[in-house]
């Protein structure tokens, strides 16, 4: 039976040079939790979300991942585990359309297979054909539909976050890693963008990550919210208790209180 837990770090240390940027720290994410991560510029959260992608090995700790040590894997072996990340500067196939992008993202496609696409084309196509429906399906979703056949370079910051979005559903990822997902995004797009990680977490049981600098939405959004400083976890809990510590305002944050990477 699968644990409560989905993503764990234990004990985690990163040092670059002199300077420990994650010190000895542990915190879980809970399985189909939307689990916020905040904290002062230098505090550590990209470098431990880079740890957990895989992106950077730490000097010592674990990451566990679905109840599996996968401290050190590389991002395309978690990508195979349903473990992804998005950036704050989405990443877009710019010079493909939006369906492209989609199209792209389900690993080991028989038309990738000089072999397949010579000796197999109904193979080819029979899968191209589920790839489509499935982006086709995933593009309404997260409502891009009227620049499907955009190219992505020409979307706004808006709609490449949710394209970004959408990529994640393609491979029906275990958990996602978003980091500021609202910047660049305008005020009516960042509504669309939350309706749909909400809707993604309520309908489709994912489970999401998510560093943000914007308390209000952090509130609106996540629960529990975990503080990092100086590299490791100082409290956890609701927004609104956090919001409510004053040693943690007047230590870390001052007024207004904000977070950022």
């Amino acid at each position: 039976m699968p644990s409560d837990v989905i993503i764990e770090a234990r004990a985690v240390s990163k040092w670059f040079g002199g300077v420990r940027a994650v010190s000895d720290c542990s915190l879980t994410v809970a399985r189909g939790s939307v689990t916020g991560l905040i904290g002062p510029n230098g505090a550590g959260k990209t470098t431990l979300f880079d740890i957990i992608a895989g992106t950077q090995k730490p000097d010592s700790g674990r990451i566990v991942f679905d109840g599996e040590d996968v401290t050190g894997l590389k991002p395309h072996k978690l990508f195979a585990r349903g473990l992804l990340r998005t950036f704050q500067i989405a990443h877009e196939f710019s010079n493909m359309t939006a369906i492209e992008n989609l199209m792209m993202v389900p690993p080991q496609q028989p038309g990738e297979s000089l072999f397949d696409v010579w000796l197999r084309p109904g193979r080819v196509n029979r899968v191209e054909a589920s790839v489509r429906a499935k982006a086709d399906e995933v593009i309404r979703f997260v409502g891009l539909s009227e620049v499907r056949n955009e190219l992505a370079g020409n979307l706004s910051g808006g709609q490449k976050k949710l394209l970004e979005l959408g990529r994640t559903m393609m491979v029906d990822a275990k958990a996602v890693l978003l980091d500021e997902v609202a910047a660049g995004v305008n005020r009516t797009l960042l509504k669309d963008l939350v309706a749909n990680i909400q809707r993604m977490n309520q309908e489709l049981g994912y489970t999401f990550f998510v560093i943000e600098h914007d308390m209000d939405l952090i509130s609106q959004l996540c629960d529990p919210v975990i503080v990092l400083a100086e590299g490791t976890v100082i409290a956890e809990g609701p927004m609104a208790a956090i919001r409510a510590n004053p040693e943690i305002i007047d230590a870390y944050f001052g007024a207004p209180m904000e977070a950022s990477a």
